[in-house]
């Protein structure tokens, strides 16, 4: 009997995991190279001011610091990040790789120092002296719609973007409706605390003409594209190599000025430039996600049906717009209805700008916070109503027989595509996590004061959307000893590729999967490719892997025909051999070199749903919250891998407790940056949330993909903004305290209380 491989589905070890854990890995700041310089950045200190010096004298002086650039030594005019998606309507917000007559944001490069070390570059940093005279900063959002500073001249707004998202007749459901709500909420400023840092090393080959930049993640194909565009060099002079990447979420990998800057100093002077990011710079530098506030309304009927969502959303983000910086904007718009039928739609997300560093992605962008916005108002909905919070909710959730269900369009769409809801049983996953919750049983300690700390639980239902198009690449290569080589156009940023990608190519050309090496990301691998972000890399990628392993499969045939002298129908393939009926057989290594190009065109978004619930006892005398039980249930379509799609949802879980409860980036009036350090910045502890779980169902696979995968990258943090605050409520529900705004700290959830007692009071 013939066995089939499985290792789709399979709980394969990680086998990225053993050289990490032997201290093998390899990233960016390991690389060393002869005649290597140093660059240290040096950054504006001023939010909003006119640059009219920088003198890089003392700097100079200094010994080992061989050089300096300034905007003055930039070709003109200074080049300008490009967006990932070309959009003029936003060319005035577009930020110069260095500041040249204003600085915007704390932060902001105004000047590169290049030294024998990074001590030292650092030292020369520090003497460059910069005069900047102070103009009015522009603090937040409200100052920002005011517009009595504009930030960029002559655009007669500080709003560099309006998302549209409309459906049905919004007059007539709110004219009709039994019930109607509005509320204001708002998600603080936050970023991705990736543990490894930025980090860049740029090599010029003048010989050659041929420049290469090692740290890649994320978009190593895009970054080369924009990379030979600003250098003014054919894009393949130019590669991207990825080693590996100490997490992404979204943030790392973007393109940012230091990209540009260490590769024109790297060209410019001759020698290998690297750049590796502090800590204290990864605040000030790298993007920043989240702030975001919204005025909102909702509209049902008396049995909890929803009729209409209306209102507006508008998103802090800082001083220019950055490469994929409207994706949050343009989610919140589209996606702030979850999970749920809203047939009456009018929501506008305002990009608002301000001066503090710019925002991008960053995990579940746009969905995050839209879950806690619709969340927190159909819990309010059901205790207005005296509505269960499960029936409300079940009653309201996107119905299997309407599946594929096309969401709201987004107008203007910015080169996107109208999507819909592949498939799913949303109810389905939302009665299987109530039940091995045990919600029933928990939900009779609800508002109760139990041993001095008050009990609540909270639900919150989500969808993840995934697949990111337009295509992935792949190549197959057999190598000398019989194995295969498996190229693959995304990107690695901790999420277990060479494992995923490892199975998906074993089971499509039915061998061990010792017999497949994985190579990804970088562009010398791949003329074309388009890397991870928007839960792609398994869906798009291992999707070109199975359409390559397929022409591969065909190409062996063939050969293996011709050496047996048969037509190519007659030779089989079957556990890695090519053979025919009599028993012949040609070995793998005799078609050493033999390899097929490949890729998976797709538009359509695949989608993972589900439901998370939670459990808290809060301290009202402190403020405190222990989070006593956590349990999330999605549905991803088909399971590759269920040990690395765990920890995917238990990871994001856990920063989406971080950004729920103590993660946030502030600034002062004069858009200072008040965090400086991982004390300021309170990331989760591995003892701070012990009681978390997840399960992960395959009942609904993708149409939209030969894996029937669903991405599930950014699911585990999307819904946990929306659980734990209805869960905080429902604990202070004898206070009337009603969380409005992230993070729940223990000084705000006291504040909360303090404020419920005081609003009681005769």
């Amino acid at each position: 009997m013939r066995l089939v491989n499985t290792f789709i589905g399979s709980p394969v070890q990680r086998v990225e995991d053993l050289r990490f854990l032997r201290g093998r890995g390899q990233y960016v700041d390991d690389l060393v190279r002869p005649g290597q310089w140093h660059a240290a950045v040096v950054r504006s200190g001023v939010a909003h001011g006119r640059l009219k010096a920088v003198d890089t004298a003392a700097a100079l002086a200094l010994p080992g610091v061989h050089a300096a650039i300034t905007a003055r030594d930039l070709p003109r005019p200074i080049p300008l990040i490009p967006f990932r998606r070309p959009n003029p309507r936003m060319t005035p917000w577009m930020q110069p790789v260095l500041a040249d007559d204003v600085v915007r944001y704390v932060g902001e490069p105004v000047a590169l120092v290049l030294a024998e070390s990074a001590e030292r570059a650092e030292d020369g940093a520090a003497a460059v002296a910069l005069d900047i005279e102070h103009l009015p900063p522009v603090a937040d959002r409200r100052a920002s719609a005011r517009g009595d500073v504009l930030l960029v001249a002559g655009t007669g707004s500080n709003r560099a973007a309006v998302y549209t998202a409309a459906d049905g007749d919004i007059e007539a459901a709110f004219g009709n409706a039994a019930y109607t709500r509005r509320e204001e909420f708002r998600v603080q400023r936050m970023t991705a605390m990736t543990m490894e840092t930025r980090g860049l090393l740029a090599e010029w080959d003048a010989k050659a003409g041929r420049l290469t930049v090692s740290g890649a993640a994320k978009l190593p194909f895009f970054n080369r594209r924009a990379m030979a565009a600003m250098m003014k060099l054919p894009e393949e002079a130019v590669d991207y190599v990825e080693y590996d990447v100490g997490g992404g979420f979204g943030a790392r990998g973007e393109f940012y000025p230091e990209d540009f800057l260490v590769a024109f100093a790297a060209r410019k002077f001759g020698h290998p430039v690297k750049w590796v990011e502090d800590r204290r710079e990864h605040f000030m530098a790298i993007g920043h996600s989240r702030e975001t506030e919204c005025e909102l309304e909702i509209a049902l009927d008396r049995d909890g049906l929803i009729l209409g969502l209306r209102g507006d959303i508008f998103v802090d983000i800082g001083a220019y717009v950055r490469p994929n910086g409207m994706t949050p904007v343009r989610n919140l718009a589209q996606f702030t209805t979850g999970p749920y039928r809203v047939p009456n739609l009018a929501v506008e997300s305002h990009a608002m700008v301000t001066n503090k560093t710019p925002s991008g992605t960053y995990r579940g962008p746009g969905r995050f916070e839209g879950g806690f916005f619709m969340e927190r108002l159909l819990d309010m909905a059901a205790k207005d109503l005296g509505l269960d919070r499960l029936e409300i909710r079940r009653k309201n959730l996107i119905p299997r027989a309407a599946m594929p269900y096309a969401l709201a369009l987004v107008r203007p769409n910015d080169g996107f595509p109208d999507t819909a809801c592949d498939s799913g049983d949303y109810a389905s996953a939302f009665d299987r996590c109530i039940k091995d919750f045990g919600w029933t049983e928990k939900a009779k300690q609800n508002g109760k004061l139990v041993n001095g700390r008050y009990h609540g639980l909270g639900i919150a239902c989500f969808i993840e959307g995934g697949g990111s198009g337009p295509r992935e690449t792949a190549r197959i290569v057999i190598e000398r000893d019989g194995s295969f080589a498996v190229y693959v156009g995304s990107s690695a940023v901790g999420q277990g590729v060479e494992t995923i990608m490892a199975q998906i190519a074993a089971d499509a050309l039915d061998v061990p999967i010792e017999q497949v090496t994985v190579y990804h990301g970088s562009t010398t691998y791949l003329p074309e490719g388009y890397g991870s972000y928007g839960s792609r890399a398994t869906v798009m990628g291992g999707s070109a892997i199975v359409a390559t392993a397929n022409a591969l499969i065909e190409q062996i045939r063939a050969a293996a025909a011709g050496r047996l002298g048969v037509a190519p129908e007659a030779v089989t393939w079957r556990d890695g051999r090519a053979g025919t009926a009599d028993g012949r057989r040609v070995a793998t290594a005799e078609l050493a070199g033999l390899s097929a190009d490949g890729k998976f065109d797709n538009s359509k978004a695949t989608y993972t749903y589900g439901t998370a619930v939670a459990h808290v006892a809060v301290d009202a005398r402190t403020g405190g919250v222990d989070v006593l039980d956590y349990l999330v249930v999605d549905d991803v379509g088909r399971i590759i891998n269920p040990e690395t799609l765990h920890g995917q949802v238990i990871g994001g879980a856990v920063q989406g407790l971080g950004s729920t409860f103590s993660e946030e980036i502030a600034y002062d009036e004069q858009g200072q940056l008040l965090v400086a350090s991982l004390a300021d910045y309170l990331v989760p502890l591995a003892t701070d949330y012990p009681n978390l779980r997840a399960l992960s169902l395959e009942g609904h696979p993708s149409p939209n993909n030969p894996l029937g995968a669903k991405g599930a990258g950014e699911g585990g943090i999307i819904p946990v903004g929306g659980a734990l605050s209805n869960a905080v409520a429902a604990a202070l529900s004898s206070f009337g305290a009603e969380p409005r705004v992230l993070p729940l700290t223990p000084a705000r959830i006291w504040q909360l209380i303090k404020d419920a007692r005081n609003a009681g009071s005769p």
